[in-house]
């Protein structure tokens, strides 16, 4: 369970990277019903300006790197790929590691659990742009530049930029539920993600979705689940052709409509497995599909377990 997050930041750190990190584990949603995490943005020098890789723009940390002892969670932002990383750093990441606090990169973040020695022989990840150069410095660990995350229990990297918010929003799924990384993401305005909760279990979440005509449909769609929906009446909802359609949406989103639909409702079934009593039928029914046998199906290829399995793990109520 994640309670308290610590953030070290170490100069020329990445200012979106880092951002991403705060907004999903800094900002208080008490107003959406959430408990505020203990969040801490340390350095090594506290109250000293830190400098990121934006210029003249610089953070000032208020904690220093002891608030990383205690902390449920290490998130480290990207930063300038570098020969040497602080020791002190390194040594308090050994330390979190030891202890079994949770360590997550975003980007060129990995680099730092990477001089730690915290990759060897893990599955990891990075912005595709430094995967050999991750792989070359730390030839035991096993770096997959194809996807957005990497689940491996303890240790979660992440690739570039926005992947970090699918690993953050991950995480949360993880520790704290589907109810509360669905209000995390709905108060974010990004799309809830796919996730795997064992370790090695990797996957590519959905894509956001830049167009305003597909953002409108997504929220139409995601808003009526339980309804029946074809190509063609869904290209005429937006006046296009079907084919047109189809090849904008999956330029859009990364998957063909059906898919995702398919995906949107497995995400809802497992939110309504976690939360709720309801017979599996129920849940198939509410979830858009036309029988529990469907839902089974597309569950076990979705998840990897059948739902009453999934229930029994997860189940929140």
């Amino acid at each position: 369970m994640i309670r308290s997050v610590a953030v070290p930041l170490v100069d020329d750190f990445a200012m979106f990277e880092f951002g991403v990190i705060c907004e999903v584990f800094g900002l208080d949603r008490s107003y959406a019903g959430l408990e505020p995490f203990d969040f801490r943005v340390c350095s090594s020098s506290p109250g000293a300006a830190v400098p990121s890789t934006v210029g003249g723009v610089t953070v000032t940390a208020p904690y220093g790197l002891e608030a990383m002892e205690d902390a449920d969670l290490i998130a480290i932002a990207a930063l300038q790929v570098r020969d040497e990383y602080p020791e002190e750093l390194l040594e308090a990441l050994r330390r979190a590691h030891a202890r079994g606090a949770i360590l997550l990169s975003v980007c060129s973040g990995a680099f730092a659990l990477g001089a730690a020695g915290l990759l060897d022989g893990r599955e990891c990840t990075t912005h595709w742009r430094y995967a050999e150069e991750l792989q070359r410095r730390f030839p035991s660990a096993r770096v997959d530049p194809d996807v957005l995350f990497v689940d491996d229990g303890q240790i979660i990297t992440s690739a570039g930029t926005s992947a970090g918010i699918d690993a953050c929003l991950h995480l949360v799924r993880r520790e704290l539920g589907s109810a509360v990384a669905n209000t995390i993401a709905r108060n974010m305005v990004v799309p809830p993600q796919r996730d795997g909760g064992q370790r090695q279990y990797i996957e590519k979440p959905v894509s956001d979705c830049d167009d305003d005509t597909f953002s409108e449909l997504l929220e139409y769609l995601t808003e009526r689940l339980d309804e029946s929906h074809s190509v063609p009446a869904l290209a005429q909802r937006v006046h296009m052709s079907t084919r047109s359609f189809s090849r904008r949406f999956v330029a859009e989103t990364g998957v063909s409509p059906m898919q995702w639909l398919t995906t949107q409702r497995i995400l809802h079934a497992r939110l309504l497995l976690e939360t709720t009593e309801l017979p599996v039928d129920e849940i198939a029914r509410r979830c858009g599909f036309a029988s529990a046998t469907l839902l089974r199906h597309h569950f076990d290829a979705e998840v990897g377990v059948p739902p009453t399995r999934y229930r029994s793990a997860f189940a929140r109520v």
